[in-house]
């Protein structure tokens, strides 16, 4: 009778490890959504860390790595960074964005142009060129490969948003785009999933606004929320059009549905994030650059990100 009890017990106590086991193993295979942790080292950039985007392959670019003017790259799985490119003498970037055929469009706010570098190549080439730019800031891009980018006058707090796309005869040409109201310091920027609405954050106002996109016109100005002053920075959209807001100075990403209403408020490690960017096999990773620290930290969440999906053409 004690040999059943104590083999009743041993069978009891496998099972029990075997469940804790496999409980543990699920923990790790799926991290908790929208919990972020910090995967790359402290100072790995300067404080002009900006411009986070994720290519097919799974690789993070960031702008500013160990110095200015300079492009890092998180290779997938890897927990530092190295150094990808450099921009010209004088060019730093602020943002950066891929097309689905692999040429990354960098946006230099010093000398007021988008370059572009083919993919398997380190050269940047002058993609769009012109001096009635402020910088440009932001950019993000259309299925056609039309670049939007928001151009801020910080010191005047207003703004405007360039259509950048080739024309007919293959010539690129950029033009402001008439808007339906005065603009603040126009500084994130994306499109809804279906690309007929534009969504601008303005800094100075911490208001989020959208826009339907008419060609080279912004019109129905729709104010969806308005955040304190000077708490918002970077958008990025999710296929579910929810809008994902880097809440500069507030250590959080919001998380919001198109009319506004906030879903989630994901805690950061660092308390000023300036970007983010959707990559992971799947599209729902978000990685997000911190300016406090120079590193990059990253969350799990419930919806691809839109431009990963464009990438790799799955919608």
């Amino acid at each position: 009778m004690r040999m059943a009890i104590r083999y009743s017990r041993g069978v009891a106590l496998l099972c029990q490890g075997l469940l804790i086991s496999t409980v543990a193993t699920v923990a790790w295979a799926e991290p908790r959504l929208f919990e972020s942790s910090q995967i790359t080292p402290a100072g790995e950039y300067t404080t002009g860390i900006e411009g986070p985007a994720v290519d097919a392959d799974g690789n993070l670019y960031v702008v500013n790595f160990g110095k200015r003017g300079t492009i890092g790259k998180l290779v997938a799985g890897a927990s530092q960074s190295q150094k990808a490119l450099e921009l010209p003498d004088g060019s730093v970037g602020n943002a950066i964005r891929f097309d689905p055929d692999g040429t990354m469009f960098i946006a230099d706010y010093r000398k007021h142009t988008i370059f572009d570098v083919k993919k398997g190549s380190l050269a940047p080439d002058v993609y769009f060129h012109s001096d009635l730019m402020n910088q440009p800031n932001d950019i993000t891009m259309a299925r056609d490969g039309t670049i939007y980018a928001s151009d801020p006058h910080f010191k005047g707090r207003s703004g405007q948003i360039w259509r950048i796309a080739r024309s007919a005869d293959g010539s690129v040409q950029g033009t402001v785009m008439r808007a339906a109201r005065p603009m603040g310091t126009t500084n994130g920027i994306d499109l809804s999933p279906d690309e007929k609405t534009l969504y601008v954050g303005e800094s100075n106002s911490g208001q989020v606004w959208a826009y339907s996109v008419q060609g080279a016109e912004l019109t129905a100005a729709r104010l969806i929320r308005t955040f304190e002053p000077d708490t918002i920075d970077g958008i990025r959209t999710d296929v579910a059009g929810r809008l994902l807001i880097a809440r500069i100075a507030r250590g959080m990403i919001a998380v919001m549905t198109p009319d506004g209403r906030l879903q989630h408020e994901v805690i950061l490690r660092g308390s000023e994030p300036t970007n983010l960017a959707f990559g992971g096999v799947d599209g729902k990773t978000v990685f997000v650059s911190q300016r406090q620290g120079g590193f990059i930290e990253a969350f799990r969440t419930d919806q691809e990100g839109r431009e990963h999906c464009l990438q790799t053409r799955s919608c």
